[in-house]
């Protein structure tokens, strides 16, 4: 049978999350029962405290990315963000008491309770990345494929076993299905003992032949994985591989499948209405001072408007305040890249805290944008990407956003393969569409902002 031992991704963040809580729970615990001068008698005082603290916690937690274990994290990162994540939670902690309700406190209980909390969960994670180096922490993978292309093949590989992140997943044997002799070679029986999961890349599932369908059929029985390499990546990367041949296309039909989501609609638009009142009051609030240095700075035009493609495939004009030089295109269409010579220094200051951005709320207010939702891109782009992905203009189905999941996941685009790459995500924001997803990219998009992430 597989080994109950190899867990995945969700089921590791789970465990590190209830080991947090604990500790967090019990500091609060210590905090309100020790370290309050004046204790808190009433049950139900308690529990807002608690699920308040815990709120704060999460809120703080996910924000920084303090569960994002994809990534390969050191020993020593796991110390700093336990300070820095933790430290903060309690400060915050302590602080919203003194200002809201003029507090006094233990000292003893109260320095315990500031600094042995991040030292509780930093011994608590290492615990965890230690037992993970002793027991099996890895998903032995046998790849199908009907592919011939060796180089593809080779992507493919890469991706399973994590291209800059931490799959959990490692190709021990590929398999192709011109192959058909090597499924009665005594090895190749033996070798599927020992792996955990079966990935399928094909273009169709017909061409499975009957002796592979019965070695897949007994690998489900015996409790092993078997699944597509859409559902692989699409698990692992929240993104779709449009640049498989795997069953991709049969995944863009079922972005059409509409199901009853009024709580979906309701919600867009009261995020919508209320992020457009508070950016609008930063919109005004900046807009003098924006204009002053654009004088000095950033000599020509405030503002600059360009035509993008939005909802079915229709332009619209898009408006920023202005970032580059004034001829920025005198040669032509081109990309904003990270480090572009046509952007003024004021203009790396307005990029930097995304106050390029702010003008867009016009687009929001006309109707032809909304806050969440693919970044509307450039009829020229459009046209060239249309070339090589047929299903490109699939992002088309919902409004353009000012933020959204491809945003907030990848980097900056600076060229026609990172829109590719970035289209994968869009594609898996429309087909996954929800309340919670649009909250993740909110609370993803606010610390882009407060710490200067990206372009």
């Amino acid at each position: 049978m597989s080994k109950p031992t190899i867990l995945n991704t969700l089921e590791r963040k789970v465990i590190i999350l209830l080991g947090d809580l604990f500790i967090i729970i019990s500091a609060l615990n210590l905090f309100i029962n020790d370290a309050l001068d004046e204790k808190v008698e009433s049950l139900w005082h308690k529990i807002m405290f608690y699920a308040a603290g815990v709120f704060i916690y999460l809120f703080i937690s996910y924000a920084l990315d303090f569960y994002n274990l994809e990534k390969s994290i050191k020993k020593r990162v796991v110390f700093s963000q336990s300070i820095y994540i933790v430290g903060s939670f309690v400060l915050l902690v302590f602080i919203s008491m003194v200002i809201f309700f003029d507090a006094s406190f233990w000292r003893i209980p109260l320095i315990v309770f500031i600094l042995l909390t991040p030292l509780a969960v930093f011994l608590w994670r290492t615990f965890y990345r230690s037992l993970f180096k002793v027991i099996p922490a890895t998903k032995n993978i046998l790849y199908i494929h009907d592919d011939a292309d060796k180089l593809r093949q080779e992507k493919f590989i890469k991706q399973i076993d994590g291209e800059g992140i931490q799959t959990y997943y490692k190709t021990k044997l590929t398999f192709a299905l011109e192959n058909i002799q090597f499924l009665q070679k005594g090895k190749f029986i033996d070798a599927l003992e020992k792996v955990d999961s079966f990935i399928l890349n094909l273009k169709s599932y017909d061409k499975l032949s009957d002796e592979l369908e019965k070695i897949l059929l007994d690998a489900i029985l015996m409790g092993k994985e078997v699944l597509s390499f859409t559902s692989f990546y699409e698990n692992t990367y929240e993104a779709l591989p449009i640049q498989s041949h795997n069953d991709s296309f049969y995944e863009i039909l079922q972005l059409r499948n509409r199901k009853v989501r009024y709580f979906q609609a309701i919600f867009t638009f009261i995020v919508n209405w209320i992020l457009v009142i508070f950016v609008g009051l930063v919109f005004i609030l900046v807009l003098p001072f924006v204009f002053i240095l654009n004088i000095f700075f950033n000599r020509g035009p405030l503002f600059y408007t360009q035509k993008r493609i939005g909802h079915y495939g229709k332009e619209f004009l898009i408006y920023k305040f202005r970032s580059m030089v004034v001829d920025a295109e005198k040669t032509g269409a081109k990309m904003a890249s990270k480090n572009d010579a046509r952007i003024t220094v004021f203009g790396k200051t307005l990029r930097i805290f995304r106050i390029d951005e702010l003008p867009q709320i016009i687009s929001v207010v006309k109707g032809d944008m909304q806050f969440i939702g693919p970044r509307p891109e450039r009829k020229v782009f459009v046209d060239q990407l249309n070339q090589r992905i047929p299903f490109y203009n699939v992002r088309h189905l919902i409004k353009p956003g000012i933020t959204g999941w491809a945003q907030v996941k990848y980097k900056y685009g600076e060229n026609l393969e990172d829109s590719i790459k970035k289209l994968e995500y869009d594609l898996y924001y429309i087909k996954n569409k929800s309340i919670m997803l649009d909250i993740r990219i909110i609370f993803k998009t606010i610390t882009t902002v407060l710490f200067s992430r990206g372009v």
